[in-house]
């Protein structure tokens, strides 16, 4: 079967900085695929490349067998992503964002209200359905983010720290959607440095570190015997495991 996100070779530079070197990963259709490292690990910059958002200066990336950069109209179509540090239209409301984006994706203007309609609501941003993005909160805008990403009934979700700033009840909400989403077929690649929150959703993770693969498999091949933070810490951790404290705040 034809894997729902296929990465070849990934490479990425910034100046002296090997922020991706080589990076190979295959998310197989109907996974809940989790994607775990430290800030500045990698992983943004993997999962950019991967949909298009940035260009790699070596490497490859496919959405079910089609290249992101020589066919990105059919390899986009399939994708839903939430980007760390989304930009909005901060002048429009939610349901705006929503008409606006559903419309640039060319799809009718019936279907576009009725499907705003039920994320708005499911995501409980119905009740800020006439505020104006810039008057939205962090997890408001992670909300609005989400229901963009799912506006045109993706195959694949590629989601960069979701949860972050989201309330737990909101977070509860989008855990059943996303759940739902898997269990009707589509596929989901999700970053995050919460490794309790990847264990609770994700069947498979790879850990990212500086811009290599550290270790990929199915949640429990990763793990083994121990917890994924724990196995975490063991790849990618410093080698010196004493206590740091400072000095001033002892008693």
């Amino acid at each position: 079967m034809t894997p729902a996100l296929e990465i070849s070779g990934l490479t990425k530079r910034f100046g002296d900085k090997l922020a991706a070197d080589a990076i190979d990963l295959s998310v197989p259709q109907g996974s809940f695929f989790g994607l775990v490292g430290q800030n500045g690990a990698g992983k943004t910059t993997t999962l950019s490349m991967a949909v298009g958002m940035l260009r790699p200066d070596g490497g490859s990336a496919r959405i079910f067998g089609e290249d992101v950069w020589s066919a990105p109209g059919r390899a986009k179509a399939m994708v839903g992503v939430l980007p760390d540090g989304l930009a909005m239209p901060e002048r429009l409301t939610g349901r705006e964002v929503l008409t606006y984006l559903g419309l640039l994706r060319g799809l009718d203007k019936d279907v576009v209200a009725r499907r705003a309609g039920e994320l708005l609501a499911v995501l409980e941003l119905d009740s800020a359905e006439k505020t104006l993005v810039v008057e939205y909160s962090t997890g408001m805008r992670k909300k609005i983010g989400l229901a963009t990403a799912l506006l045109h009934a993706p195959r694949l979700l590629v989601l960069d720290e979701p949860f972050e700033a989201v309330d737990p009840v909101s977070a509860a909400t989008i855990k059943t959607i996303l759940r739902g989403f898997v269990a009707g077929g589509g596929s989901i690649v999700l970053s995050s440095h919460v490794m309790a929150l990847v264990e609770q959703l994700c069947d498979r993770v790879a850990v990212i570190d500086k811009g290599t693969v550290a270790a990929a498999g199915t949640l429990d091949e990763v793990r083994g015997a121990s917890s994924l933070e724990e196995t975490f810490v063991a790849l990618v951790g410093e080698q010196d495991n004493g206590v740091k404290e400072l000095s001033w705040l002892s008693r």
